[in-house]
């Protein structure tokens, strides 16, 4: 999978999604450490337990570089970004009875903005399954010969 190269000048307008999933029910927000432990067990859950190491690393930062999206005070879905590398975003993933509502592409661009706001005009998308969802959502363009990228030498999962 290869990585992909996205601008941080020029990122969508997202209000009017963002209002409709709080009409939803649905809050986008930046995590807090003391939801540390409720983020980990979401993502064992429902995506990897590699995905759950890289995002403990979000919590070394102050404010934490991580994003969810929250329903009846429950974890739906998250993005994170400074985790597997500086400038890098991801993981990322939305709960399966989610899917579809726009929470994904809500907490990338909140993810996009803080690290904007760091002070970075391009942003990298590490090791892309969904790459039609990145271009359509924010013009990220793959990046060539970037495959395995940042993720080799990997050790064995049991």
């Amino acid at each position: 999978m290869a990585d992909m190269l996205v601008s941080l000048l020029n990122l969508p307008d997202d209000t009017q999604e963002v209002e409709k999933l709080k009409s939803q029910g649905i809050n986008i927000r930046r995590i807090n450490n003391y939801e540390r432990s409720l983020l980990r067990k979401f993502v064992l859950d429902n995506f990897s337990a590699a995905w759950a190491d890289e995002v403990e690393a979000a919590f070394s930062y102050q404010p934490v570089t991580c994003f969810i999206a929250t329903y009846e005070k429950k974890i739906v879905g998250f993005a994170a970004y400074e985790c597997t590398r500086r400038d890098f975003f991801g993981p990322t993933g939305v709960h399966p009875d989610f899917r579809g509502r726009g929470i994904g592409k809500a907490l990338l661009i909140a993810s996009l903005r803080a690290m904007l706001e760091l002070g970075y005009a391009y942003a990298i998308i590490g090791g892309v399954g969904p790459v039609e969802f990145y271009s359509s959502c924010v013009g990220a363009i793959p990046i060539p010969d970037s495959t395995p990228g940042v993720y080799t030498d990997m050790l064995a999962r049991e």
